[in-house]
């Protein structure tokens, strides 16, 4: 039986998923973003797979400090979630989460994150860099809302909409 804790990861999880595939839809967007990680020395894939998690970390970190439930979640504000992609340290990110993963892949970059976070120096500029990445994404899936205060469900149905998978 799946507890309500990792419902919550897995939802936080997803929206790290649909997070760059969305922003993308204008491809100048994704070239940009490439340029700043290769500028910054960081590799694509493995810069693109730490924002995700990040994001995925920043909604975690949102939902526990407000005692979010799973069907909860939706709600959440993604301006809540932004400001805790560059507001809140990276160990606060860290705090709470499952002992074990559902996708191995999740596991593997929430230890990538956690190196980072723990070894200083360049490592945490590179969070830093990617903690603003990560702000600027949301900003712009929050800009291009029709709605004032867009929430996590609300990238979730653009999501179902653009066809990205669940």
């Amino acid at each position: 039986m799946t507890s309500d804790h990792d419902v919550v990861w897995s939802r936080c999880a997803h929206l790290g998923r649909v997070l760059l595939p969305l922003v993308d839809q204008e491809p100048w967007r994704q070239a940009r973003r490439h340029d700043n990680l290769q500028a910054w020395g960081i590799d694509t894939v493995a810069g693109e797979r730490l924002i995700k998690i990040f994001a995925a970390l920043a909604a975690h970190a949102v939902a526990a400090d407000a005692s979010v439930s799973a069907a909860e979640f939706d709600a959440l504000p993604l301006g809540a979630v932004a400001d805790a992609a560059t507001g809140k340290p990276d160990f606060e990110l860290l705090a709470g989460l499952p002992d074990t993963f559902a996708d191995d892949r999740d596991g593997q970059a929430v230890n990538l994150f956690r190196l980072y976070a723990y070894k200083g120096d360049q490592s945490s500029l590179q969070l830093i860099r990617l903690g603003t990445e990560l702000r600027h994404a949301l900003v712009v899936l929050a800009e291009r809302s029709l709605i004032p205060s867009p929430t996590c469900g609300d990238v979730f149905r653009r999501a179902a909409e653009a066809g990205l998978p669940h």
